[in-house]
């Protein structure tokens, strides 16, 4: 066999799978192990998938801290720097238009055209 050519395997002979399970639990990748039988990394994954060989899970290299967030207190300015009171508001009152006469509206446009002209 060549260096460097990966064959698929159709079929795991004993020999195979002695070497695969001890190189496994040795502690060696899936990569490293394709090499040394000669497969690819994916035959491998498949084959201990269905061998259910697992490893554990890895605890975490660092331990996170968790830290809570601080409070935020409301920044305060010099135009609010106490409670103040509420103001409310009146209502508007409404005011009825004016009402003109014929004569007054016929001055008021006249002087309007005047003003413009």
């Amino acid at each position: 066999m060549a260096v460097g050519v990966i064959v698929s395997r159709t079929s795991w002979d004993e020999r195979d799978l002695a070497l695969l399970k001890e190189l496994w639990a040795l502690g060696h990748s899936a990569a490293q192990i394709a090499r040394a039988l000669g497969c690819s990394r994916n035959a491998v994954c498949g084959r201990l998938t269905r061998l259910h060989l697992k490893r554990g899970h890895k605890p975490p290299a660092a331990k996170p801290r968790i830290r809570p967030v601080p409070k935020r207190r409301p920044a305060l300015s010099a135009a609010c720097a106490g409670p103040m009171e509420k103001e409310v508001s009146k209502p508007l009152e409404r005011q009825q238009p004016n009402e003109f006469s014929r004569r007054e509206l016929y001055a008021m446009l006249a002087e309007a055209v005047r003003n413009t002209g």
